[in-house]
């Protein structure tokens, strides 16, 4: 089965050279190319498309919009979305992960790993960068997250030390080696975890890990 992806950029160019590396793999196919979010939350229902590459600056709705009618649509439960931004600029992006985005991604990023990024999220992972996420956090931070059932002092030892390690961009193996337990036993801790938190995904613990005091810019990254 191939990874079905819809690419959503303003700039036709962009959206080209998306298009050409993605057809490239084996594994994927462009579903649809949309230029603005508008046109992206209607082409991911129509396309059955399983992810969504998603600018954030589009005209008409723009890419936190987009993601967060995605995220809040029933129908579109599987459909991740990889936003793209730039460190320096793109001060949304933590509004990007909260409205559900499962990741995100330089633009100048290279193809093999823009490929790599689409082939993790469609898999389950959030794609972060823990030290750009932690100094957007520090810089733009806003109202905190609001979790279902508490923060993290809701969360037992183990949990905390899991929730860290998940905020520093690791994944269940690695976790998992870091701190001595089963690939199996890491994930179900993750699960707990999500469950605990209110959390939607990986994405948005690492949101609350950072807004709640638990990892810090200083030591996160």
């Amino acid at each position: 089965m191939s990874i079905r992806v819809l690419l959503a950029d303003d700039q036709t160019l962009v959206r080209a050279a998306f298009a050409m590396l993605v057809e490239s793999a084996r594994d994927m196919e462009v579903v649809g190319q949309a230029g603005t979010g508008r046109e992206a939350v209607q082409l991911a229902r129509e396309a059955r498309a399983d992810l969504v590459v998603m600018d954030i600056r589009m005209p008409d709705l723009d890419g936190i919009e987009a993601t967060r009618l995605i995220a809040a649509d029933e129908d579109l439960a599987g459909v991740k979305v990889l936003v793209l931004t730039t460190y320096d600029t793109d001060e949304n992006i933590v509004e990007a992960l909260r409205a559900g985005a499962s990741g995100f991604l330089v633009k100048d990023t290279r193809p093999a790993e823009l490929l790599d990024a689409i082939r993790t999220v469609v898999a389950g992972e959030a794609l972060l960068s823990p030290g750009p996420t932690a100094r957007l956090i520090a810089r733009f931070r806003r109202t905190p997250v609001a979790p279902a059932t508490g923060g993290p002092e809701c969360l037992s030892e183990r949990e905390r030390e899991v929730l860290t390690l998940v905020a520093r961009g690791l994944n269940n193996a690695k976790i998992a080696e870091a701190l001595g337990l089963s690939p199996l036993t890491a994930k179900t801790h993750v699960s707990r975890i999500m469950g605990k938190l209110g959390a939607r995904d990986r994405a948005q613990l690492v949101i609350v890990a950072y807004e709640s005091g638990l990892v810090t810019p200083g030591n996160g990254g």
